[in-house]
């Protein structure tokens, strides 16, 4: 993962990915995850997603990951939180009421560090890795949560046609990833409205992946 990219589109501004609001898949199938209220959701490379004030106001905890210090301090400047601020291994951990935002290199975080997490929500982590990178984020992500359950939304298009991130992974190498420890179930495709980025056709994925006995 190249972090000079990721912190240049901060300094930058250059944050299209950032939505405005919560994500209307999470909105739409996050019960598929069947959640007790206070259980802990961790969003992996989470930016400021307004995903984590959804998650807060309707009683979830919340804990996250992301490289850019900009992100994390507009988030809690955002949610009008004051953020205890404490380093954690090489990674900085900010803290409030019911969220724990680690600042750094994901695979720098460990399950000691994390904590217990009852499930993942991962819309924007997987698509922004490359394929060189891709396996060894989900096998570090499968170990760093014990294998909790995901809610995970992916990209499908022709990558041929436009350069990511967020990069195309298809079907075939969701299930490669995560076949091994997770049931997974397809709960939907829809084309991505405009294509994506306005220049390429794309289709959005929605899987839940369950713990394999």
């Amino acid at each position: 993962m190249d972090a000079n990219f990721w912190h240049e589109r901060w300094q930058r501004r250059e944050i299209g990915f950032h939505q405005p609001q919560a994500n209307p898949l999470l909105v739409a199938y996050f019960d598929k995850l069947n959640l007790a209220a206070g259980s802990r959701v961790l969003l992996p490379l989470c930016g400021k997603t307004r995903d984590i004030a959804w998650l807060l106001d309707r009683g979830f905890r919340v804990a996250g990951a992301e490289l850019s210090k900009i992100a994390v301090e507009e988030l809690f400047d955002e949610l009008e939180l004051a953020a205890q601020i404490k380093p954690a291994g090489p990674l900085w951990h900010y803290r409030a009421d019911n969220i724990d935002l680690f600042v750094g290199d994901i695979f720098q975080l460990s399950a000691e560090l994390l904590g217990p997490v009852d499930a993942v929500y991962d819309r924007a982590a997987l698509v922004a890795l490359p394929a060189e990178i891709r396996r060894k984020y989900a096998a570090h992500l499968t170990g760093l949560t014990a294998g909790a359950p995901q809610l995970l939304v992916a990209y499908e298009y022709d990558q041929l046609l436009a350069e990511g991130p967020p990069f195309s992974v298809v079907a075939d190498e969701v299930l490669g990833l995560y076949a091994g420890n997770y049931r997974l179930t397809p709960l939907a495709r829809s084309e991505v409205e405009g294509g994506l980025k306005g220049m390429v056709a794309a289709v959005e994925a929605t899987w839940l992946l369950e713990k394999a006995n």
